[in-house]
């Protein structure tokens, strides 16, 4: 994606935003609410890479709020999305 094609916006302009899906894009699954509840989680082992990136504060902070490992945890949800994904058709 070109950077001028990123836009910043607050909570608050989320909110009230209006939602830019293409018009003929496909539903998503649908996970249900206890989806998360009943995921596995599965930790990779292996070498990582090392980059920066930018993330929610408030998404950052509960994930810290289970104690150490928070990065680990963050990449394991990662790799959840990941694996579901990975030989779908990839749409831009």
């Amino acid at each position: 994606m070109k950077k001028k094609n990123i836009t910043k916006l607050s909570i608050d302009e989320v909110a009230v935003s209006k939602d830019r899906t293409r018009h003929n894009a496909p539903d998503g699954l649908a996970l249900g609410r206890d989806f998360w509840k009943k995921a596995k989680v599965i930790y990779p082992e292996g070498p990582k890479k090392q980059l920066t990136v930018r993330l929610d504060a408030d998404m950052v902070e509960w994930f810290k709020q289970n104690g150490r490992g928070y990065q680990t945890r963050m990449n394991a949800v990662l790799r959840s999305y990941y694996e579901s994904q990975k030989n779908s058709p990839h749409k831009s």
